[in-house]
């Protein structure tokens, strides 16, 4: 398994790359979030790597950061989701915007990338909804001693569900909160943001 690569950017086509790596070009497909970050042709360059072997050939996926390799290889274990549309969704949006979707179970976030329709977005987030928190363990903003943005929103979320909002309303109220704001803070803002449109 190839983990990293280092050499020289040669060519820009994306989704695809090329980087010489002492004479030999490695054909490289990596998300737009990692694709804008790249130096010019002819400059160094290095990438965390995941490599698939098919029948049909070897394929190498570079990202610019851990966290986007993490999240491609957790979006790969979802029954029916190949390279191509891991590598959509994170073109779509960041690391940290897939993290918060996933936490608010915003399957509109989703659907706005090109190929996933609403019933993916809703499977996408369900089965992701334990393994990313795991995986990207870094990745909730901190709030307090031990908890996470993640956990806040969750927080609040089961509250308002509790009070008898149904799940559509409890999103929606929870989307517009800051990510360092308290529970009970974010509890009395949801509910003032709910009284305004009932």
């Amino acid at each position: 398994m190839i983990a990293r690569i280092s050499g020289i950017l040669l060519e820009k086509n994306p989704p695809s790359i090329t980087i010489d790596v002492h004479g030999l070009g490695y054909e490289v497909d990596v998300p737009m979030s990692t694709f804008y970050n790249l130096p010019a042709t002819g400059e160094p360059v290095s990438l965390h790597t995941h490599m698939i072997v098919r029948e049909d050939g070897h394929f190498l996926y570079g990202f610019g950061s851990e966290n986007e390799r993490t999240a491609f290889r957790q979006l790969l274990k979802i029954s029916g989701i190949g390279a191509r549309m891991a590598l959509a969704v994170l073109s779509g949006m960041s690391v940290t915007e897939l993290s918060q979707a996933v936490t608010l179970q915003d399957a509109a976030r989703l659907t706005k990338v090109p190929g996933i329709g609403k019933k993916t977005a809703e499977r996408l987030l369900l089965e992701l909804r334990d393994r990313l928190p795991k995986a990207l363990p870094g990745s909730g903003v901190k709030v307090g001693a031990g908890e996470t943005a993640n956990d806040t929103a969750s927080d609040i979320l089961n509250a308002l569900l509790a009070l008898g909002y149904n799940e559509r309303e409890a999103l929606m109220a929870t989307k517009g909160l800051t990510p360092d704001v308290s529970v009970s803070d974010g509890i009395r803002q949801a509910l003032k943001l709910l009284s305004k449109t009932s």
